[in-house]
């Protein structure tokens, strides 16, 4: 009886100086975080949860208004099996190609499987070493019709257009897609002008991971707001440091201080671990509604309809393949964009 005693008082040792551990610091490279390109990122954030692809092809959906107004879409992607959906087009305010990622749809059967199914850090991320990845987000971007029509878009958008910057943005499910484009885009073809930013995004790998992509994708900026959910999952274990999820930087958290009228609301500029414990880890995440709202916008799908999609008179655009996956494309005039073709300091096109 006393040896059982005293292996549980061990027991409950062990597991007070393993929380106590030293939590792995991602090496971040830095980013700037501007207010007025988040309340216009989380738009087209937005927009890409409209299931009428004809407004949304043609941008004259209800969300594609205010600070999107004048977007044009060259592609539009969308994999009908998966329920995966995603844009490249070219903002002329922005002077840059935007790239967003449709997130969960909340009656999407497939999403919230891809969503929920933690396994832990199942698969290897190609030329990283001990960089873990969730097999479920991995997917959902390098193995499916988004990947090859997201990566031809872009290459066009090139071409018609140069070298400008390149802003890759989503929510939740989106978010975590993002990430691993803008990833791809810097790695293995070669963009040094990429940024993303996200919002309410899933940990997608480990602090190996973390720190490698914060190493090519410096100008990354995660949003996170108040209680919201899905940026606590899968969880994070700061006494298992070598093998739990680990967010990389930069985080930006929103949320409320003070009481009625005299209510405001902050927006905290995290520290480079990717974890600071001072944001939104210092709170609990429990809240949908806080996930479904950024900056006073409403993301997710318009309607309750199971992956609707509703598709007039683009015949002339689009192409379905043998899996009835839809990809609707078009050339814009280079005229579109106000282009600075002005050199910078090192020599590249601003």
């Amino acid at each position: 009886m006393d040896g059982i005693i005293m292996l549980k008082g061990l027991i409950f040792v062990c597991l007070i100086a393993s929380s106590t551990a030293r939590e792995l610091r991602v090496k971040d490279q830095g980013s700037i975080y501007n207010h007025t390109l988040a309340t216009i990122l989380v738009e087209y954030a937005a927009t890409v949860y409209v299931s009428d692809l004809t407004e949304l092809f043609t941008w004259t959906c209800p969300r594609c208004n205010d600070l999107t107004k004048g977007f044009q879409i060259l592609d539009l992607i969308v994999d009908v099996k998966l329920c995966l959906q995603a844009y490249v087009g070219v903002a002329p305010d922005l002077n840059a190609i935007v790239i967003a990622f449709r997130g969960t749809q909340a009656t999407s059967i497939q999403n919230w499987i891809a969503d929920l199914f933690w396994k832990q850090l199942d698969i290897e991320y190609p030329g990283m070493e001990n960089a873990m990845v969730h097999h479920g987000f991995y997917s959902a971007y390098h193995n499916t019709t988004l990947r090859p029509g997201v990566l031809s878009a872009v290459k066009r958008a090139k071409e018609l257009y140069g070298h400008i910057p390149i802003m890759v943005t989503g929510h939740s499910m989106g978010g975590a897609m993002a990430a691993f484009c803008g990833l791809d885009l810097t790695v293995n073809y070669g963009s040094w002008n990429v940024s993303v930013m996200t919002f309410g995004q899933p940990r997608i790998g480990n602090a190996a991971f973390a720190s490698y992509y914060s190493k090519w994708v410096p100008n990354t900026i995660r949003v996170t707001h108040e209680h919201d959910i899905v940026p606590h999952l899968p969880p994070y274990y700061h006494y298992f440091p070598q093998k739990t999820y680990h967010h990389f930087p930069t985080e930006v958290w929103l949320h409320n201080l003070g009481f009625g009228l005299l209510a405001y609301t902050v927006e905290k500029v995290c520290d480079n671990s990717g974890e600071d414990p001072s944001c939104s880890r210092s709170v609990t995440g429990y809240s949908i509604k806080d996930h479904l709202w950024y900056y006073g916008v409403r993301l997710g799908g318009e309607n309750p309809g199971f992956c609707r999609i509703v598709e007039r008179d683009l015949a002339a655009y689009g192409t379905v393949d043998v899996d009835g996956n839809v990809i609707l494309s078009r050339d814009i005039p280079a005229s579109v964009l106000r282009m600075n073709v002005e050199p910078n300091e090192d020599g590249r096109l601003m």
